[in-house]
């Protein structure tokens, strides 16, 4: 019985010594940033019910926000949006058909991340 596969080629299964391009992670983080926020939005919706039924309910959503461990989620949540927003304004750019190519993908990819880290950052100047 003959193989569909040369058995002879190499494999390489080790996630940590392949090398991507930055286009590979930076459409791996839009990814991972649109689950951030598909899970956080159930969060968020329940404590804005919670803080809408009544005083009480808000008094411990407006406790729950001053922790340290609520500001970071939220900053996290901030992250995950901001990144997602650059990410997304550029499937835009590309979808009128600016950065086409490789090189642009590429150009593309690092000024997403550049101008994610700006807003990230300023986030978190502002969450805490």
């Amino acid at each position: 019985m003959k193989k569909a596969v040369n058995s002879k080629r190499p494999v390489n299964l080790d996630l940590r010594t392949i090398q991507l391009p930055v286009t590979a992670y930076t459409s791996i983080a839009h990814r991972i940033s649109g689950v951030i926020l598909f899970l956080g939005i159930a969060v968020l919706l329940y404590a804005l019910d919670l803080s809408l039924a009544s005083e009480d309910g808000f008094e411990q959503v407006k406790a729950c926000l001053t922790s340290p461990l609520a500001k970071l989620v939220i900053w996290g949540l901030l992250s995950a949006l901001l990144y997602h927003m650059v990410a997304g304004i550029r499937h835009l750019i590309m979808d009128m058909g600016i950065g086409e190519t490789l090189e642009g993908g590429k150009l593309g990819s690092k000024i997403v991340i550049a101008i994610s880290a700006v807003l990230i950052v300023l986030a978190g100047v502002w969450v805490w």
